[in-house]
């Protein structure tokens, strides 16, 4: 059986092995039994997180020996990636402003849950003060570290590996061939090894998807199968505005861009990176997916491993097209809950907020929330009102992270296609 069936497998008998345990009452035997085994896999793609993209990054810059061609191919990335958050943004208040939500939100739910999870809304605002109290090029600040060990030793520091990877590259491609061959090789080799490393996690996937799953249903429902009606149905007509947000970039805008400029179908593009997808879906972390995302847009999008090494890494660190659309929404949605009236101003700030939230994010699961909080203080929202969506926000996460990676896809084979490095498919291939 193939990976991904093993994948979708393993996805599909861990939801219903979480549902059972709900309505059987078995909920604590599945977080203390089941659980661990994927938070034991979540763990081992984590560990080599910061290696890889440490390795891959360095090995990639180094095999561009054209310094104008690794400026080229950086300012395509980067460009890309902002224009496809604007627009993930701008999408999001359309269909906010068109559906309101917020609207179909009863005021005893609203005074409800921000009593149920008003602890967890104080963590993530207290963790958001930081951010918030800075000044306007903190952002740039940070991306510089001051202890390269420290930064390597939490995967949060992702920007400031990138900026050393690329520092340590610029260097490499810089410096005297003859000198630095055997750096390059070592480089390379390690490059090898860790995607090695990669392979041999990859095959514990389905276990540790299955595990997680079943922990989930577990995690929202308690023991008690009605919190999943209950708690959740005042909730839905706001999911269902963000999951249609999110489908419209997975299905629609990045197959259309990534067909006009590369001639890739929508049918092969989706079955390349589908394993990819599903392993984002059950970790929500766009930086513990890296490794496939990097395997499979390298081995089935037929991207070069230079371009692939400096775009995917680059990409799940400040790609997160699907947390735009989620806190755009989500800020709109709180705000009508709220009976808050957002003006034009109000939008643009959202807009512009959330790009530069976006890229800042930590590629880890629940980043989201928290750059939420600065979005709703830009725009004079209760940051309280957090306590509105964080009973629903892990499913959308998992969602969430579905796009960020397909995002990173579209725009690797976009950048590899304009530098003449990927083979065009063709349909009967």
């Amino acid at each position: 059986m193939a990976l991904h069936s093993k994948i979708i497998l393993g996805l599909v008998l861990g939801l219903i092995l979480g549902i059972v345990s709900v309505f059987i009452g078995i909920g604590e035997f599945i977080s203390n039994w089941v659980m661990p085994f994927g938070t034991i896999f979540v763990k081992m793609l984590k560990l080599v997180a910061v290696p890889l993209i440490l390795v891959s990054l360095i090995s990639g810059i180094s095999n561009l020996r054209d310094t104008a061609k690794l400026s080229r191919i950086g300012g395509k990335t980067f460009g890309i990636y902002i224009m496809t958050t604007i627009s993930a943004i701008v999408l999001a208040l359309i269909l906010a402003n068109t559906l309101q939500p917020g609207e179909y939100f009863p005021e005893e739910k609203t005074i409800e849950l921000k009593e149920k999870y008003a602890s967890d809304a104080s963590m993530k605002i207290s963790s958001a003060k930081g951010v918030e109290n800075s000044g306007p090029l903190q952002m740039m600040i940070d991306v510089v570290p001051d202890n390269f060990f420290y930064s390597a030793s939490n995967n949060k520091n992702m920007l400031q590996i990138i900026f050393f990877a690329v520092l340590f590259g610029i260097a490499l491609v810089l410096s005297s061939p003859d000198k630095t061959g055997p750096i390059k090789k070592a480089f390379d080799g390690l490059n090898e090894i860790i995607i090695k490393i990669v392979e041999i996690i990859m095959e514990y996937a389905p276990i540790g998807v299955f595990a997680l799953l079943a922990g989930l249903i577990v995690d929202l429902a308690g023991d008690d199968p009605n919190n999943i009606i209950t708690t959740l149905t005042p909730l839905l007509y706001y999911a269902l505005t963000v999951i249609i947000g999110l489908a419209f970039m997975v299905f629609i805008f990045y197959p259309f861009i990534i067909y006009s400029i590369t001639g890739i179908t929508f049918r092969k593009f989706l079955k390349a990176i589908f394993p990819a997808q599903m392993l984002a879906f059950s970790t929500s972390s766009s930086a513990a997916t890296l490794p496939l995302t990097m395997k499979r847009v390298e081995k089935n999008l037929n991207v070069s491993d230079e371009v692939t090494s400096f775009v995917c890494p680059l990409g799940a660190t400040i790609n997160m097209d699907g947390t735009s659309i989620h806190q755009a929404i989500s800020a709109v949605f709180i705000a009508q809950a709220f009976g808050q009236d957002l003006t034009l101003v109000d939008q643009l700030a959202i807009v512009l907020t959330a790009t530069l939230s976006s890229i800042g994010a930590a590629a880890v699961p629940g980043a989201g929330l928290i750059m939420l909080v600065i979005v709703l203080g830009a725009i004079g929202i209760d940051p309280q009102g957090l306590a509105l969506i964080i009973a629903i926000d892990r499913p959308l996460d998992m969602l969430r992270t579905v796009v960020n990676v397909t995002g990173d896809a579209t725009v690797a084979s976009i950048v590899a296609s304009s530098e003449g490095e990927i083979v065009k498919f063709k349909e009967d291939e």
